[in-house]
C-alpha cells in the first residue's frame, strides 16, 4: 500500500467518524491528533466553530519534563493537562474523536490519562 493510499484512507475515516461525531457547549468534541514527534489535543464547540481547550506535547509546561513528544509518556501527560484546562472551563463530559486512528497506544493513553483527572466520556 502506498503511502497515497494510506493518507487517502485515514481521510475517509476522519470524514466518517465526523459525520458522526459533534460537540455541543454541554459535551464538545476532545479531538487527538498524532503525528511523528507530537500528539495534540483539543476541545471543540461544533456548534460555534470554537476550540474550548487545547493541548499538545509542545506546550511550554510539557517541553521541560518530556524526554520526547512522540511516546505513551507524552501522551499521558498531554490528557491530565488537558483536563486540567477543561475543568478551568467548566467542560466536564466530552465526545471522544479518536480523528480516524485506533485506540491503542498513544491514543488510548491520552484518553485515560484525560479520564482518570476527571474528564467524562
Amino acid at each position: 500500500m502506498t503511502r497515497n493510499e494510506k493518507t487517502r484512507k485515514l481521510e475517509r475515516r476522519q470524514q466518517r467518524v465526523r459525520q458522526r461525531i459533534f460537540g455541543t457547549p454541554a459535551r464538545p468534541r476532545l479531538n487527538v491528533y498524532r503525528s511523528q514527534s507530537h500528539i495534540y489535543a483539543q476541545l471543540i464547540d461544533d456548534t460555534s466553530g470554537r476550540t474550548l481547550a487545547a493541548a499538545s506535547s509542545l506546550d511550554e509546561q510539557l517541553r521541560q519534563s518530556l524526554k520526547s513528544g512522540a511516546n505513551v509518556e507524552a501522551a499521558k501527560a498531554v490528557g491530565k493537562l488537558l483536563a486540567d484546562r477543561a475543568k478551568a472551563v467548566r467542560v466536564e463530559a466530552v465526545v471522544f474523536d479518536r480523528g480516524g486512528r485506533l485506540y491503542h497506544g498513544r491514543v488510548k493513553a491520552l484518553a485515560q490519562a484525560s479520564r482518570e483527572n476527571g474528564l467524562k466520556f
